[in-house]
Order: C-alpha cells, then structure tokens, then sequence
C-alpha cells in the first residue's frame, strides 16, 4: 500500500505539466516555487523512508489515534491561490514542529533530511508571500480547516499529532505541489 502511494504520487509529480506559481499580484517579484512541481526524487525519497519507518514502529508505540484532521471534503485545487498558500503554510509549520520533536532514537536519524527540506520548503515559500498574501482572509473552508487543526493541537496528545503530521507528509507534499501548479492544478 505504501508503494502504491508512493509510485502514485511520483506519476503525479512526473506527469503534471508546468505552470507559473501564482499570479502576479500574489507574490515578490523574481519568486518562484516551480521547483517544486516536481520535487526531488531524493527527497520524496527521504520522505517515503521517514514515513515507512515510522509505521514500521508506530505499533510499538503509543502513536495510535483517531484524528481526521487531513481528511477534508473538498480538495486542493478548489481552493483560490491565497487559501492554498495559506494551506500550505499551516500544514508545513505543523509538519515541521511534530518533526522537531524528540524522536525515538531509532527514528530521530531519520527525521533529518525530510525536515531539512521542508523547512526550505517553509522559507521558500514565506519569501515568496507579498502583503496581500500575508493579509488574506481565508475562506470558511481553510478556516474551518485552521480551527481544526488548532483544537487538535489543543485536544490531542503529541503522539497522535506526530502521527498524523508523518502519515500525512506525502499529502502536504501534493498541496504544496497544487500551489506551485496554479492554474494547472486539477
């Protein structure tokens, strides 16, 4: 099962055609996010080792949980450009701090790379965001999805957010994507 979503997300990642990162009005001059279009293998990689690894230990452990909070009604590309860099935002900034947290020491190494590149991620893409996209609003369904994510965080224990945050990993990688695509997001 992992394998087939791994091979599907690289389908996807290799068969989507290119496309500008967002209208002009929406970011900084000279910005760009078209690299990650198609992120590299190497890290999509480090990214499926990082999530294997952690299934392969989970049942060890006391991650198991029952959050839903990456099951949403509605996708991605429904969203404007801003709601989807503010998606984006908030799925990284929580991956990224479930993935800073003391590790078991047998997954601690593991963590590194895909934290590496998803804080460049992070950076990228707050450079790239001008005041409008700073100041967006979002809609009530990124804002339904926020106050989700904030009880979580509020309501349940730090392993079954890490859990969440690590099993989610490849579907932040496709939001992220989705943002890089624009228009050509489907």
């Amino acid at each position: 099962m992992l394998c087939l979503g791994f091979t599907s997300l690289l389908v996807l990642v290799l068969g989507t055609s290119s496309g500008t990162a967002f209208p002009r009005d929406a970011l900084k001059k000279g910005c760009s996010l078209s690299k990650y279009r198609f992120p590299v293998p190497h890290e999509l990689q480090a990214v499926w080792k990082l999530k294997k690894q952690f299934e392969d230990i989970m049942p060890l452990s006391d991650h198991k949980c029952h959050t839903r909070l990456f099951h949403r009604k509605w996708k991605v590309a429904s969203l404007s450009v801003l709601d989807r860099v503010k998606l984006v935002e908030a799925e990284l900034d929580f991956a990224i701090s479930m993935l800073e947290l003391p590790a078991d020491p047998r997954f601690a190494k593991t963590r590194w790379q895909p934290l590496a590149f998803l804080t460049q991620v992070q950076e990228d893409l707050r450079g790239c965001m001008d005041t409008e996209a700073l100041l967006h609003q979002p809609s009530g369904k990124v804002r339904h999805w926020l106050h989700k994510l904030q009880e979580a965080k509020e309501s349940r224990g730090v392993g079954c957010l890490e859990a969440s945050a690590i099993l989610h990993l490849f579907q932040i990688l496709h939001d992220l994507q989705c943002v890089a695509l624009w228009e050509q997001c489907t």
